[in-house]
């Protein structure tokens, strides 16, 4: 339970939905968890053989499907550039990269890694920025789903 709170509150940080506190217990909290303990000292125990495959397996599945829709999209945006819609060329580098961050997040979740959890911090985040910079181009139907997807992506990562 601690552990589902911990990844929830992660994502909402990444989202940028949720302002850390920088108190030295927070600061303690924090090393205890760095380190494989809980804030009381209790080891974590690890993910496999809790029942928690289907929820890895969801979590491993949008981050594989928002990466595949960036992969599209970057070279959507590669074409539009060639075109000489240099305005694109932002969006090209946020998609290649979310696509890379969401197919690595997907495979360590897939596997219930014991990095897990930073991975999908860190896929949440890639959705986010990805998310915003397609968001600037609704008009474009591509760039719409991209967006549409990094949301997906970035709710579902931010609960693994």
């Amino acid at each position: 339970m601690y552990r589902i709170a911990l990844f929830v509150l992660l994502g909402l940080i990444a989202a940028g939905l949720l302002q850390p506190s920088l108190t030295s217990s927070a600061g303690e909290d924090k090393k205890a968890v760095g380190d494989g303990r809980k804030a009381g000292g209790e080891a974590k125990k690890s993910a496999g053989g809790h029942g928690h495959h289907k929820h890895f397996m969801d979590c491993a599945k949008a981050c594989d499907d928002c990466g595949r829709i960036c992969n599209a999209c970057s070279a959507h945006c590669a074409r539009l550039v060639a075109e000489g819609k240099k305005h694109h060329a932002e969006t090209l580098a946020t998609c290649a990269d979310c696509a890379t961050a969401c197919h690595a997040a997907s495979c360590v979740t897939a596997r219930m890694g014991p990095f897990s959890d930073l991975m999908c911090t860190a896929c949440a985040d890639a959705c986010k920025r990805c998310g915003d910079a397609c968001d600037k181009h609704k008009d474009d139907p591509m760039m719409r789903e991209c967006a549409e997807s990094a949301g997906v992506a970035r709710r579902r990562a931010a609960t693994c």
